[in-house]
């Protein structure tokens, strides 16, 4: 069985690249009938934050990704930590080192000086003698002194990391007792079953070390798919000047779950030139070996582009739902239909769709000047005041054609230009010289709020 985990570290809100590695872990679990498991990383207390690992959380829960079991908190878990660190020191394969920091930085200044690789020089490795007094120590694992470890990636191919250049007896146990890194993601994986890990390839140097420790302690190393990080357009790291890194603020900023999980899928991994991926189609189609071996580019226009499909194709009723979070409640107005489907078209983002909703449905605070100038003239007076006793004696007004069927007849009544009644009204009713189509709007806000609004630009001019 395919089992898969996203491991965060509660330090903050859940970043978009977080997101994006927990979507390609849970869509190959999902795939293969496994098991998508969620961890929180919290053994570094002093960085730790409640608030932060419910975020995560929450935001799992807005784009719907569901884990399996319960949540797994590492802090919960140090008795495991110490007893596989125990054992390693039962067994030979790891050591008490009573070297003090100040040893520790006086011995890297010197191989600073000599030009060479900042490392530990193993003196506790066989030490037997008696430790220095008042001294903790803390426990390094032993490793290999020489050779290479190799990771297959797949995602990279394999990678060869020479030992000489990167490892020494690293640490996995501090000297107040609490484990390390390297140390408990191993321990975890192992004993949580995961067979598959998807990470970010900010990680791949950690693996040897983790290599290290699945071989010391006898446990399965599992497949590992380490993915190109998302860069900004200058190839450097996405940072939130590139746009919202938290994964919440998309919410904020009217971006659907589906648009989303759909623009991150895509970021490094193609299924021809498909775009658009329905949760089923990704389900079906992600494999983690497809995945590209260069840095993604962030994209926003793209999303944008995403969000304003999957917001044109959602059911009113959905649409509702969301917009609610924005502040616009619809569920009784009697003319949401035909509000929510001319504006589905417009809009790019569920903010965006909430103002101009808002702009038909408030009637304008003001008239913007530069739209008096080009849409006021000075017969258009005379025009609305004709088209105003148009609506009263119009009859039942519902439709937008039947509001449309009212401005023909005016316009043929007068012998005049479409554009003649219709900038002066546009102005009218929305304050400006944009927005959907007149008949929609008149049909929104009906013939009463349609006549007011009128009244309204004759009193200011």
């Amino acid at each position: 069985m395919v089992v898969t985990r996203f491991a965060p570290s509660p330090t903050g809100y859940l970043h978009i690249g977080g997101l994006r590695t927990a979507l390609l872990s849970y869509l190959w679990a999902r795939r293969n009938g496994g098991k998508f498991l969620l961890r929180i990383e919290d053994t570094d207390f002093s960085r730790n934050d409640e608030a932060a690992a419910l975020a995560i959380v929450e935001a799992f829960k807005w784009v719907g990704l569901e884990h399996d079991g319960t949540i797994e908190y590492q802090s919960s878990r140090l008795a495991i930590y110490q007893e596989y660190a125990q054992k390693l020191l039962d067994e030979g394969k790891a050591y008490k080192c009573y070297m003090s920091k100040e040893e520790l930085d006086a011995l890297r200044e010197q191989q600073t000086a000599r030009k060479e690789r900042a490392k530990y020089d193993n003196r506790y490795r066989d030490f037997t003698g008696t430790p220095p007094e008042g001294r903790e120590a803390v426990i390094r694992i032993k490793a290999p002194l020489e050779g290479s470890i190799t990771v297959h990636d797949g995602v990279k191919g394999d990678v060869v990391f020479n030992v000489a250049d990167i490892l020494d007896d690293f640490i996995i146990a501090r000297a107040d007792g609490t484990p390390t890194y390297n140390f408990v993601v191993a321990v975890d994986d192992a004993l949580m079953g995961v067979t598959d890990v998807i990470r970010g390839d900010d990680h791949l140097s950690n693996t040897p070390k983790q290599i290290v420790v699945y071989d010391a302690l006898g446990f399965a190393i599992p497949h590992f798919f380490h993915v190109p990080m998302i860069h900004n357009h200058e190839g450097k790291k996405l940072s939130k000047r590139d746009g919202a890194t938290d994964v919440m603020m998309y919410k904020t900023m009217g971006y659907t779950p589906e648009a989303l999980l759909n623009f991150l899928v895509r970021l490094g991994w193609s299924h021809g030139d498909q775009e658009i991926f329905s949760m089923a189609e990704m389900l079906e189609l992600f494999d983690p070996s497809d995945i590209n071996r260069s840095a993604s580019v962030y994209n926003v226009e793209k999303l944008d582009w995403l969000n304003s499909h999957y917001i044109k194709n959602m059911s009113n009723d959905k649409l509702c739902e969301l917009l609610e979070f924005h502040g616009v409640m619809l569920v009784s107005h009697d003319k949401r239909e035909i509000l929510l489907d001319a504006l589905k078209e417009r809009a790019k983002t569920l903010v965006e769709m909430a103002t101009l909703i808002n702009e038909i449905l408030v009637r304008p605070a003001g008239f913007d000047e530069a739209a008096l100038k080009k849409g006021y003239k000075e017969e258009s007076k005379a025009i609305l005041q004709t088209f105003s006793e148009a609506l009263k004696n119009g009859g039942e007004l519902h439709l937008p054609t039947d509001y449309h069927h009212v401005m023909e007849t005016v316009v043929a009544q007068l012998e005049i230009g479409f554009g003649k009644i219709g900038q002066p009204l546009r102005v009218a009713l929305m304050g400006k010289l944009s927005g959907p189509g007149l008949d929609t709007v008149m049909a929104i806000i009906g013939v009463d709020e349609t006549l007011a609004r009128i009244d309204a630009l004759l009193a200011h001019q």
